[in-house]
């Protein structure tokens, strides 16, 4: 008997990534194409329909989940934004992916889809109660309660790098002004040093005390930020993806200084701080776990 399969998809703004997926999570194969530019909403269908039929040459997966990067609607059917992408405003993506693949189909935010991978496979699968923070061009997140994703009322909870952190602060592309985005971001950092934070990285690794500063002023901006998390929701675990996680060793000691320092012992007992365990794979193996998910309700 054939066990059945789906496909997790994380749309990126420069790369797609596609995996197909059992029901434990083991990748059966994968595949990376580039985003079409520019990313219109057609463009991108096209190019994940052709992907997908490379992924599943012999069409026996059952179900497909993207990973968007913006929110989605509640009920899993409609990319509402993705700042990134060219003309993406109320796509209904779901209905054109089922249209051409005849596979039920859901969409939800890149972020969520990450927390829902390293809840599942990953640094978050020993915690009910945790937040995810991706540190990439921009920052996004996630929040597990009691094991489940939480979306909010309309499907749009979770911006967490949109919170506010200095009211003048640089404009965000939001909307918002002085968010932890412009502080925390793979563009931050880049208007701030001239330099990309593997660079970055390199240099504290080698001593340079440049960037063993700025890592520690990095890490006192994020310890802020996640303060005001940290009070509203006590997790049990705050895991720290994105690129910029690569040197979560130089800037975590700042991190966890400061929020020992503004955080009340009764609303931090216990907290977990912890990078990723999944890579660039969390959106992927995430939007795997969501499309299992999806066939139960479906």
């Amino acid at each position: 008997m054939v066990k059945p399969e789906v496909i997790g998809i994380d749309l990126g703004g420069t790369a797609i990534k596609l995996g197909r997926f059992n029901e434990d999570g083991t990748c059966l194969q994968c595949l990376t194409v580039p985003t079409p530019q520019p990313a219109t909403p057609e463009a991108v269908t096209a190019v994940m329909v052709d992907a997908i039929a490379q992924v599943d040459p012999d069409n026996q997966t059952i179900a497909i989940a993207v990973g968007t990067p913006g929110p989605a609607d509640a009920t899993g059917r409609i990319a509402k934004i993705a700042i990134n992408l060219t003309g993406w405003h109320d796509v209904p993506l779901a209905d054109w992916l089922e249209a051409k693949t005849d596979k039920p189909t859901i969409v939800a935010n890149d972020a969520n889809c990450a927390g829902l991978g390293e809840a599942w496979l990953g640094a978050g699968r020993r915690f009910q109660n945790f937040i995810l923070l991706t540190l990439g061009t921009g920052v996004g997140g996630a929040i597990i309660l009691d094991g489940k994703l939480f979306t909010g009322c309309q499907g749009a909870a979770g911006e967490l790098g949109l919170i506010s952190f200095n009211p003048h602060g640089p404009i965000c592309n939001s909307g918002n002004q002085g968010s932890l985005e412009q502080y925390a971001s793979v563009m931050a950092i880049r208007r701030r040093t001239g330099r990309e934070p593997a660079e970055l990285g390199a240099l504290a690794e080698a001593g340079d005390i440049n960037a063993l500063t700025f890592w520690q002023e990095y890490g006192i901006y994020l310890g802020v930020g996640l303060t005001s998390l940290i009070y509203v929701l006590t997790p049990e675990a705050i895991v720290i993806g994105g690129g910029v996680s690569a040197s979560f060793e130089f800037f975590f000691p700042a991190v966890k200084a400061e929020i020992e320092k503004r955080v009340m012992p009764t609303s931090r007992l216990g907290l977990q701080i912890l990078p990723a365990e999944l890579g660039n794979s969390a959106g992927m193996v995430g939007a795997a776990k969501l499309a299992w998910q999806h066939l139960l309700r479906y």
